[in-house]
């Protein structure tokens, strides 16, 4: 399997990433809890820029990515307009989320772009293309918070994220059962054991997935998003006890 490399962190080797998001409103919440998550056990930011009240204005969004990537320093950042149908807080047009994250990956200041995989193939398309030329990494993404889809549709989701170019593939779902956080860790392992020739992302939302942010690197995830003073999903786990876990699981392997 190839490895994704953004500034100083290398995805795909060891001990699982762990992603903090910010979910700041405004310009000077954003900024404070990038500063507050520096000093924490953080690999990679998340800015969920669908949280921020400028956020239909490109210019005050390019402003204050600007003071998050001086504040975050090598620190990588992913940048995430998450869309009202996959668990976001803000609407907006395809067209307007397609111009956003090809005008931020032209910047330079995000390492990474998460573009939803079922936004349409021609837009999808179009934005990776784009976002690699700026030499930006792409997170292929797909959420559904009402189920967990079949083993073989999880499966077919995360091949379709590869094919489409995406550098790393990721899938977030709900439980219903047990059974369904089982099905979303076979789903990983085959993936990751069948299919991958990248890294991939995967987990299983709320408490009852919770085991699947902590069991990543048995099955094959590369990373794992943990709270650090807001949580941007149901599950998180607090970032201090993710990564005692991280590290108890990656030396029992």
């Amino acid at each position: 399997m190839n490895t994704v490399k953004v500034r100083n962190l290398e995805l795909g080797a060891g001990i699982p990433a762990i992603c903090i998001p910010n979910v700041g409103k405004t310009k000077e919440e954003i900024i404070s809890l990038t500063k507050q998550y520096t000093g924490m056990h953080m690999d990679i930011m998340e800015w969920r820029v669908d949280w921020f009240e400028g956020v239909e204005d490109i210019e005050t969004v390019k402003d204050v990515l600007a003071e998050v990537r001086a504040a975050l320093g090598d620190t990588p950042l992913l940048f995430t307009f998450r869309t009202k149908n996959e668990g976001g807080v803000h609407e907006m047009s395809t067209e307007a989320y397609a111009k956003l994250n090809k005008d931020v990956a032209a910047t330079g200041m995000a390492d990474l772009i998460d573009v939803e995989i079922f936004t349409g193939d021609e837009i999808v398309t179009d934005m990776i293309t784009a976002i690699h030329a700026a030499n930006t990494k792409v997170v292929a993404s797909n959420h559904d918070f009402d189920k967990t889809p079949a083993q073989s549709d999880i499966v077919y989701r995360l091949r379709k994220m590869q094919d489409m170019g995406a550098d790393i593939p990721k899938i977030a779902v709900m439980p219903q059962s047990k059974k369904d956080v089982l099905t979303l860790l076979a789903a990983t392992e085959e993936m990751a054991t069948d299919y991958a020739d990248r890294p991939i992302i995967t987990m299983s939302m709320a408490g009852m997935g919770s085991i699947s942010r902590l069991s990543c690197e048995a099955f094959g995830s590369c990373l794992t998003f943990g709270s650090g003073s807001m949580a941007s999903a149901p599950g998180q786990i607090g970032v201090d006890s993710l990564y005692e876990v991280l590290q108890i699981v990656h030396k029992a392997l």
